[in-house]
């Protein structure tokens, strides 16, 4: 289990070649002012690259749906140049980290787009992403157990409408495995999610993820064992 922990307010690598800063030097730095910080967004981020690095084409752009603090935006783009990136958020204050953590990094460092507000349930006609679509890659990282399902249901409606043919629906978090916990944290996590909203919960992948997916033209290409009792679930149109 590696749950999204609770953010908290912050104080004020591998060299990306001729833009003097790089991933690791980002995923270690201290938070900025403005900015909140996530462990878990530490902890998990080179294994997520790893995940980016296979699974993304040379080229385009990224939607990340949820993109919490922003700090991992503000790393990934580091290693995943010339990719562009386009970080989203629900709310102004983790629209305002994300803008916080893009503020630190030096110029000529490449730097994520400005963040945007977007609920993944709303009518996918309504994301305000069409300037930048079709997009080469969508990133949800800890999302569909701590939201709704509805959420999880216009993700994927989100990921046939804006993504180009072909392109990976990436999604890292825990999982249930076909009516079974992977662990007993995260039996425990689940259960203290349900507790405080009956909407909220760890997602059966072979019972609920993957049929919903089904049923939106998407069909899961590479399932990734994570660290911490995670899985990135790669889903194709």
């Amino acid at each position: 289990m590696d749950p999204s922990a609770p953010s908290t307010p912050g104080n004020a690598g591998r060299e990306t070649p001729a833009r003097g800063i790089g991933f690791d030097a980002v995923i270690a730095a201290e938070t900025p002012d403005g900015a909140m910080d996530a462990p878990a967004a530490r902890r998990n981020a080179r294994p997520l690259l790893a995940i980016l690095q296979a699974e993304l084409p040379p080229t385009g752009t990224v939607l990340e749906i949820g993109s919490g603090t922003g700090h991992h935006a503000a790393a990934f783009i580091q290693a995943l140049h010339p990719r562009r990136w386009l970080p989203t958020e629900t709310t102004r204050e983790r629209r305002d980290s994300i803008a916080a953590w893009t503020a630190v990094l030096p110029p000529p460092a490449p730097r994520p787009m400005a963040p945007r507000a977007l609920d993944a349930s709303a009518d996918v006609e309504a994301w305000p992403v069409a300037d930048c679509a079709p997009f080469t890659g969508m990133l949800s990282v800890n999302v569909i157990h701590i939201a709704p399902w509805n959420v999880a249901l216009g993700i994927f409606a989100g990921a046939m409408r804006w993504l180009a043919p072909g392109a990976p629906l990436i999604l890292y978090g825990p999982f249930h495995r076909d009516g079974r916990s992977m662990s007993d944290g995260n039996t425990a996590f689940d259960a203290d999610l349900r507790r405080q909203d009956a909407r909220l919960g760890i997602r059966d992948l072979e019972r609920d993820v993957l049929p919903a997916a089904a049923e939106a033209g998407l069909a899961p290409t590479a399932i990734h064992e994570m660290p911490a009792n995670n899985l990135c679930v790669v889903l194709r149109g």
